[in-house]
């Protein structure tokens, strides 16, 4: 299959793996590499390729989660806008599981709230024509991946002059998440994976900072083994020839300039919130997206009411540590324990590109294997 099999070759795999472990060897100390991405996250350990990296490589497992990165108080707003009893709330599957302060949207559903899964934001669109008796809102979160296909749709429904559908738009911006990181004294990182998906839309212009004023290396990456070993293996070479530069490993899918098309979109409809808050990492300046003025007929927090409450993690859980990059999932009391997939006490646990669920779904504990699942702590929740 084109663009597949060819990152999966086991030759070049093990070409790429001795020269990763003759790197390793000349840098001699340990290294610490944040992969951005769930996705990535995902790929490392359902393919066993931080097993296969020499001892003194590590991965640290960053916040390119958008489902992990939503706080309560924000899923507590989408409950309540969902139990307005006009409304049709729809929503990617990944949040039907995410639990806010007392339950989910799936158990929001099962208490008689009209939760649909959607696959895109265009599904909503089709749905709120469908039912023009029902208000439909779409929860629209995610990072620049999926925010150009919400503005898209936006634009569709101003066109066709739809007045019965609205976004509750919880988008995220990755520059500031990452700005937010770098700025933590208590995380040393040495380089980053950056974020394939995110990049195709934004392009590898806008990690210059990371290489120009923190002096961090950087390599965007595809998602296929090859790619991820490739991206270790570049960034391996510029931290042993002392270079500090935004490499672009994905360049079958990522141009310098990104999406010319998708970024119009998503300034057209969207700009910039003064401050959103994130799960672990707190409120951080200038990284949210708010539908604009123009546009507020279809802004879900014009139309309804809101709680708009902070509220704290579960006190047993380490999604927000985890998601800094502070801990690893191993490293939480409740993990595979109290949390696990049927019964998540976080967001790490629930999303599919979260790194709890990684660890706990392909089993690859080689750290965590020193303490079995079954001697841990057990936690009341």
């Amino acid at each position: 299959m084109k663009y597949v099999d060819e990152f999966r070759d086991p030759k070049k795999a093990e070409a790429l793996l001795w020269e990763i472990q003759k790197l390793g060897q000349q840098l001699e100390k340990p290294i610490k590499i944040m992969e951005i991405c769930g996705g990535h996250t995902h790929s490392i350990f359902k393919y066993g390729i931080e097993d296969m990296l020499p001892d003194n490589i590590e991965f640290i497992h960053g916040p390119g989660c958008p489902v992990c990165v939503m706080p309560k108080g924000r899923l507590d707003d989408a409950i309540a806008i969902s139990q307005n009893p006009n409304v049709i709330f729809t929503t990617f599957g990944d949040a039907m599981r995410v639990p806010g302060s007392k339950y989910s949207l799936l158990q929001a559903k099962a208490q008689g709230a009209d939760i649909r899964m959607v696959y895109s934001p265009l599904d909503s669109l089709k749905i709120a024509k469908e039912n023009p008796d029902k208000e439909v809102v779409f929860f629209a979160i995610g990072f620049e991946t999926t925010a150009p296909s919400t503005a898209f749709t936006v634009l569709q429904a101003a066109a066709e002059n739809i007045k019965n559908f609205s976004l509750f738009s919880n988008h995220v911006l990755v520059i500031p998440a990452l700005e937010a990181l770098l700025d933590n004294p208590d995380l040393q990182l040495d380089g980053f994976i950056g974020p394939g998906h995110v990049s195709m839309v934004i392009g590898s212009v806008p990690y210059q900072f990371i290489a120009q004023e923190y002096h961090k290396p950087i390599v965007v990456s595809g998602f296929e083994p090859l790619d991820i070993l490739q991206s270790v293996w570049m960034l391996l070479q510029q931290l042993l020839e002392g270079r500090c530069e935004v490499e672009n490993q994905y360049n079958r899918l990522v141009q310098k300039r990104g999406n010319i098309n998708a970024l119009e979109a998503m300034n057209k409809v969207f700009e910039v919130r003064e401050s959103f808050e994130w799960r672990g990492l707190g409120d951080i300046p200038n990284s949210g997206l708010k539908i604009r003025a123009e546009y507020a007929q279809f802004d879900a927090e014009v139309k309804f009411k809101i709680p708009g409450v902070k509220v704290a993690d579960h006190k047993a859980c380490k999604c927000g540590e985890i998601l800094k990059g502070v801990l690893k999932p191993w490293q939480c009391k409740v993990f595979g324990t109290a949390c696990t997939p049927e019964t998540p006490i976080g967001t790490c646990m629930v999303s599919s590109e979260g790194a709890c669920a990684a660890y706990y779904k392909y089993g690859r504990l080689s750290k965590f294997a020193k303490q079995p699942i079954a001697e841990k702590e057990k936690v009341t929740v």
